[in-house]
């Protein structure tokens, strides 16, 4: 390297390219040359189906490499081609992943080479969903999604756009260069939180009016599931702290179930001082009834007041007793919402704060997508665009990964000390 070169980002990091049998396959040589160019040393490995988009030979001019499609083929080195393949990666790409190969990935099915080295596989995986819309919102395809989830595997896309059907709607493979950019956030942030323990608090929590009945928001937990996985597989040991949600817990993350805001409370409280960073992602009830009712509270012909009162505010408690801990908080607002979060952030001593405008199209509860701001306590802020949640996830552990020491003690070491 000629001096006051930069380094390519992924130098000498190994990856293996899956190209599945979708139209979106062209796409995948433009991947390759992306991570060819990057400096990684690439293996493209094509399904038989794959083959009839785009020819092999392709992507052995791009990486420089044989390309491994057939199950029993002779090997030019001996080796047990799929295990040798799986136990060399630093990471696996799979784009385009269609219906067929995330079913296989779900299932522990291996019918070819690519769906064995999947299974044989024990570095992080990263796949880009391409395939018909319908077929995306199948329940199967939809049950298999949430299982790859639930083990680890990073999702990124499918998009909106135009189909190969003609028809527009969700099911487009993820554009290669923002596939090119996870895959580097993914092997950059690998292992660079060993050691350190996270506590993620998550959902929205309810407070009970009576035993049916509840005062709660909208809040679906994607935002803090997806930085309990982001830290996860950043090496951290992660306990995530959730009130209820409809989402699977992310693999490797102990999981601990509330229900209101004094419940999280008092199980954040217990993890404090074993934790070295504390994501509030949590949208915690503000105020919760005086009384609930013992009893299902019957129509009476009239009002009913509710007499409520103020929930502690965890965030805050936390950041009266810091102790070196990174910390960060989320807000979300409908108004103003950069005033409003920077005047949050001081009042809270986080060491940044994540906040957005919920009522902004594409942002907010429910959705997969998000527009948020990173503010600090000089002032500054960092304005991201509209992007989904796991990527926001992941620029939340890259900002953490800046900010910690570099000793890489854990909170519990110090704490013996």
């Amino acid at each position: 390297m000629i001096a006051g070169e930069r380094e390519p980002l992924l130098a000498g990091k190994k990856i293996v390219l899956g190209v599945t049998g979708g139209i979106a396959a062209y796409k995948a040589a433009d991947l390759a040359s992306r991570l060819k160019k990057e400096g990684a040393e690439l293996r493209v490995v094509m399904t038989e189906a794959a083959a009839e988009f785009v020819q092999p030979l392709t992507f052995r001019v791009i990486s420089g490499n044989p390309v491994h499609s057939r199950q029993f083929e002779e090997p030019r080195v001996w080796s047990v081609e799929h295990v040798a393949l799986a136990e060399q990666a630093d990471l696996i790409v799979v784009a385009p992943a269609t219906a067929q190969i995330i079913a296989c990935m779900a299932l522990g099915l291996a019918p070819d080479l690519l769906s064995t080295v999947l299974l044989a596989a024990r570095s992080p995986i990263l796949a880009a969903p391409a395939m018909n819309t319908a077929m995306y919102f199948h329940p199967a395809t939809q049950e298999h999604l949430s299982i790859l989830r639930a083990r680890g595997v990073v999702l990124i896309g499918p998009d909106e756009g135009g189909l190969a059907c003609g028809a527009t709607g969700t099911g487009r493979m993820s554009e290669p260069a923002v596939i090119a950019a996870a895959a580097r956030r993914l092997l950059a942030l690998s292992g660079r939180l060993a050691g350190r323990r996270a506590l993620v608090t998550a959902g929205g929590t309810r407070e009970r009016i009576d035993p049916v009945r509840y005062i709660g928001n909208f809040s679906s937990g994607k935002m803090g599931y997806a930085v309990a996985a982001a830290l996860a597989a950043a090496g951290a040991a992660v306990t995530l702290i959730s009130a209820p949600a409809a989402l699977p817990p992310p693999a490797g993350v102990q999981f601990v179930q509330t229900e209101s805001a004094l419940a999280m409370r008092e199980a954040v409280r217990e993890r404090f001082a074993a934790s070295d960073i504390v994501v509030m992602a949590a949208a915690v009830a503000d105020y919760r009834p005086e009384t609930a009712a013992a009893e299902k509270i019957k129509k009476s012909g009239g009002e009913l007041v509710l007499t409520l009162t103020e929930n502690p505010d965890i965030l805050a408690e936390l950041g009266r007793r810091k102790q070196g801990k990174i910390i960060v908080g989320f807000a979300a607002e409908t108004e103003e919402a950069r005033a409003r979060g920077a005047e949050k952030l001081k009042r809270k001593n986080a060491d940044f704060l994540v906040v957005n405008d919920v009522a902004l199209p594409g942002a907010g509860f429910g959705v997969d997508t998000n527009i948020v701001s990173f503010l600090y306590p000089d002032g500054t802020a960092r304005d991201l665009p509209l992007m989904s949640k796991k990527e926001i996830a992941g620029l939340i552990t890259e900002e953490i990964v800046r900010l910690l020491p570099n000793d890489n003690k854990s909170a519990k070491e110090n704490e013996n000390e």
